[in-house]
């Protein structure tokens, strides 16, 4: 008799692992195929994210530093300098503000900026290339 309750309790012990093992490989491939999907459709194209941990859209950094968006990748940097700073010094939790709102800011300010610095990197290599490189000369006295 004690050898079919043992026989039993094996049999429902493997069964109820060999589920949980089959539903936890069920999640591990779902959670890698969405995350092979993210990265195929991800990346810093216009209205998309910066990165995957950036998790900020272009949208909505304009809307929160309420600034115009980059046209062509062109932005007024003057302008969302000025915004970020107002907006960063008046959310000074010593001054009372909010530190999560300081760093929405900050991530908004980060955001345009990365939409931004390619073309002006591409910008300044196009007009170095217009103007030819004049190095730094220095004599020796």
């Amino acid at each position: 008799m004690a050898y079919r309750v043992i026989t039993q309790v094996v049999v429902i012990g493997s069964r109820v692992l060999g589920r949980a093992f089959a539903e936890a490989y069920k999640q591990a491939s779902a959670s890698s195929s969405y995350q092979r999907a993210q990265q195929k459709s991800g990346g810093a194209s216009g209205t998309g994210r910066a990165s995957l941990g950036a998790g900020m859209t272009l949208e909505e950094a304009v809307k929160i530093l309420n600034v115009k968006p980059p046209q062509g990748g062109k932005a007024d940097m003057e302008e969302v300098l000025d915004r970020f700073k107002k907006l960063f010094d008046v959310n000074d939790p010593q001054k009372g503000g909010s530190f999560y709102l300081q760093s929405k800011i900050l991530r908004a300010r980060e955001r345009i900026e990365a939409e931004v610095r390619p073309m002006q990197e591409k910008m300044a290599a196009e007009q170095e290339a217009k103007e030819g490189w004049k190095p730094n000369i220095y004599k020796d006295k």
